[in-house]
């Protein structure tokens, strides 16, 4: 084997395993119906990948390779174990019934789809709704867990805490790996709407690291998004697929070269995806005509009046504010709060946004968020209050974990001093 060939077959299993390990992992997890047993097969099959690979060529279909390679392995490891727990009999008897040359086992259930199918699994109402959006991220989607604690908030200990539960959840309670009927759909949307959305965020401004932009996790989002739409077209599934098509329309322009953040009103606007926009708001307006829209849709909304402004100073805020008066009825959260805060000091000036984000930091719950303590720096800085500015900057700055913000506030440090 030469060594250049092995290298460039290494390289290619690296970059597919970032690409397609939670596809495989999925149809692994449908087919084993076991989470750890399904992680472990799908380490297997990439580590079979390089070594074979090299020496075979790589297949045509590299996913379904990866699946059935998967497959096997886990047939071994339950035929090994099967001594010690009689119950794995019938797995592996289950598993080899459609012959060791075969991959009828992925006939009729699309790969493409399983990942969908096990955010539904994950998303059972008999699972706690904090573990079933835990959960997704983690296995579906591959967060790691100080990710996701990030999203929530949260201490990573107590995110895997929920992860563990939610696994024997569905292992105690027997819950299929399956799409529900339309019937059962509506208990189990939002909490797939929620998994979606957080993917999504997670992607399109990263909670740690070197990158503002994490383009397969919000691309993935959107993937999901539209697949969720297809098969059920409800009004707050149209309006998070608007919103998601909306603000990724400006990822072009919301980082520069060097990787550090532009802000919104900064950013080259013809760099904007129109296309997205366009379809985003298409979405909003068929969402809106069913009148049982919810809070994805009006976010979508406040998206789209932003989107539709060609400079920063024709910005609607009037209809911004308004838009965050009923979104704060629908869904009142602090977060919600403080951007309504910001859209008012937008509107009516400085001095009223911070009359209304003070309280919301000495109330507690983003008392530890970094954006909460940045947008009280920013509105003290155009009032001309420097010294504040720059406490407000500091403590936003040891919050912050991702490293362009993190340059962003140093920078806005160094302009007050």
């Amino acid at each position: 084997m030469e060594p250049s060939k092995s290298a460039e077959v290494a390289s290619f299993v690296d970059q597919l395993y970032r690409q397609e390990s939670r596809r495989v992992f999925a149809t692994l997890v449908r087919l084993l119906r076991d989470f750890d047993l399904a992680e472990e097969a799908m380490h297997e099959a990439f580590t079979s990948a390089v070594e074979k690979w090299p020496i075979e060529g790589i297949p045509i279909s590299p996913r379904a390779w990866l699946v059935s390679a998967g497959r096997f392995k886990a047939i071994d490891t339950i035929r090994r174990r099967v001594r010690f727990d009689e119950s794995l009999g019938e797995i592996a008897q289950r598993l080899n019934r459609s012959g060791p040359d075969t991959t009828d086992f992925l006939d009729g259930e699309s790969i493409e789809d399983d990942r969908l199918r096990l955010i539904f699994t994950c998303c059972h109402p008999a699972i706690a709704p904090h573990a079933q959006v835990a959960l997704t991220l983690r296995e579906v989607c591959g967060l790691r867990t100080e990710e996701i604690a990030n999203a929530f908030l949260t201490s990573p200990a107590t995110i895997a805490q929920r992860i563990v539960r939610g696994k024997a959840k569905i292992r105690e309670a027997g819950i299929p790996f399956e799409i529900p009927t339309v019937a059962q759909m509506p208990q189990r949307l939002d909490s797939v709407l929620s998994v979606i959305y957080l993917v999504f965020n997670e992607g399109y401004s990263a909670s740690s690291g070197e990158a503002v932009i994490r383009c397969e996790l919000s691309e993935e989002a959107i993937r999901l998004g539209r697949l969720l739409v297809e098969l059920l077209p409800d009004a707050e599934a149209l309006g998070l697929l608007a919103l998601m098509l909306i603000q990724e329309s400006r990822r072009a322009a919301r980082t520069s070269a060097s990787g550090d953040i532009v802000l919104l009103e900064e950013q080259d606007r013809s760099l904007w995806s129109r296309d997205l926009i366009v379809e985003g708001s298409s979405l909003i307006e068929r969402a809106l005509t069913t009148r049982r829209f919810g809070a994805y849709t009006l976010q979508a909304a406040i998206a789209a009046v932003h989107a539709e402004a060609e400079h920063p100073e024709s910005t609607d805020w009037k209809q911004i504010v308004a838009l965050y008066d009923v979104l704060a009825r629908v869904e009142p959260s602090p977060v919600v709060d403080l951007n309504r805060a910001v859209a008012i000091a937008m509107r009516d000036g400085p001095e009223a946004g911070l009359a209304l984000i003070e309280p919301i930091l000495n109330s507690g719950p983003l008392s530890q968020y970094h954006l909460a303590h940045a947008a009280k720096a920013d509105l003290c800085r155009r009032m001309g209050r420097t010294r504040e500015a720059g406490e407000a900057y500091r403590q936003a700055l040891t919050l912050a974990r991702q490293e362009p913000e993190r340059r962003f506030l140093e920078r806005r440090l160094r302009e007050l001093e």
